[in-house]
């Protein structure tokens, strides 16, 4: 069955660093466009960066510059270097699988997706 599992979240001062990771399993990941985005409590999910199956990427305008997307198709992995980390960026990040490889699907309208993982915290503190 289709999964994605997140890991790499955890608790960093602001300025700090972390590297989310993503694993997939269970269809052709090389295949398919892939996002992270994010959900603070009592806020709406926020698209953070897209990948498409070319490598091209894009980002969210709050994390742009200090975010970077990458994918490793040999390892059916998804990853996202967060630089600069800000206590606005606390959050559950997730993996997902997006249903348009489109930034108006993702940071206008959505994120809409076909499925993601289970997510993994992220903490900035001041």
């Amino acid at each position: 069955q289709v999964q994605l599992v997140e890991s790499g979240g955890g608790s960093v001062q602001a300025g700090g660093s972390l590297r989310l990771s993503c694993a997939a399993s269970g269809y052709t990941y090389s295949r398919y466009c892939m996002g992270w985005f994010r959900q603070a409590p009592g806020k709406e999910r926020e698209g953070v960066a897209l990948i498409d199956t070319d490598g091209t990427t894009t980002y969210g305008d709050s994390v742009k510059g200090r975010f970077t997307i990458s994918r490793d198709n040999a390892k059916n992995t998804l990853y996202l270097q967060m630089n600069s980390l800000k206590p606005e960026d606390s959050a559950m990040y997730y993996c997902a699988q997006p249903t348009y490889c489109s930034g108006v699907y993702w940071y206008r309208r959505g994120p809409t997706y076909n499925f993601c993982g289970q997510g993994t915290q992220v903490t900035v503190s001041s």
